[in-house]
């Protein structure tokens, strides 16, 4: 790559950087959804692990632009997902992309502590935490336990769509699936409530397709 196209890259990045902490909710959303449509055209621009910016965020701590609550799915790592460097997002992940007691306090901690301005909770089609929901798969180990907090919402979806079989109960109950995790976060954090009701944060959901990588976003 050319000197110049390197130094035009540094300088946008840089100049974003400069401006995360007085985004808006909204404007880091909006600069989620052009890192994902510049990662599906194959344009990202961010390093994954930038040297310098290891040694700038181990000198100056971190300062992500927004909190993640995603699948521990491999095909969803999200700093590549929304073409986002080192240190950019505060990233909380965990199969089926539950909220339990561990999940809230990270996110809280993201947000509280760390000042970001948006919360992302991020399912993903094929998500086999939730299939296993389901499909009531005999599993082993603490995976029940997982289940237990999946299950209930999925049987949900079950009885309010009984017509549903197959991938389409599957991709419903992936939906109802992220809009539990983001009602969990709000019953059980009221002090994240009220940022948002101050318009001081916003919580959105977002499904990825993991064959076109595109996502499409859930209306509040």
């Amino acid at each position: 790559m050319k000197a110049a196209s390197l130094a035009a890259i540094a300088l946008a990045l840089s100049s974003s950087l400069a401006c995360y902490a007085e985004s808006t909710p909204q404007q880091v959303w909006d600069r989620l959804k052009e890192g994902n449509k510049r990662y599906l055209a194959g344009k990202s621009i961010h390093p994954r692990f930038d040297a310098a910016k290891r040694q700038q965020t181990a000198l100056n701590g971190q300062k992500p632009i927004a909190t993640i609550l995603g699948c521990a799915d491999a095909r969803v790592p999200p700093e590549v997902v929304f073409d986002q460097g080192f240190g950019d997002l505060f990233v909380v992940r965990v199969a089926g992309n539950v909220c339990a007691i561990a999940e809230l306090a990270s996110i809280e901690y993201g947000v509280k502590y760390v000042k970001t301005p948006l919360i992302v909770v991020l399912g993903h089609t094929q998500c086999g935490a939730v299939d296993g929901a389901v499909s009531g798969a005999a599993l082993k180990g603490s995976l029940p336990k997982l289940m237990a907090l999946i299950t209930p919402t999925t049987d949900k979806t079950k009885k309010s769509h009984p017509e549903l079989k197959g991938n389409d109960l599957l991709n419903a109950a992936i939906e109802d699936n992220v809009r539990n995790s983001i009602a969990e976060i709000r019953k059980n954090s009221p002090g994240l409530t009220d940022l948002v009701k101050q318009k001081k944060l916003l919580i959105v959901g977002g499904i990825r397709n993991i064959e076109d990588g595109t996502i499409r976003w859930l209306s509040n």
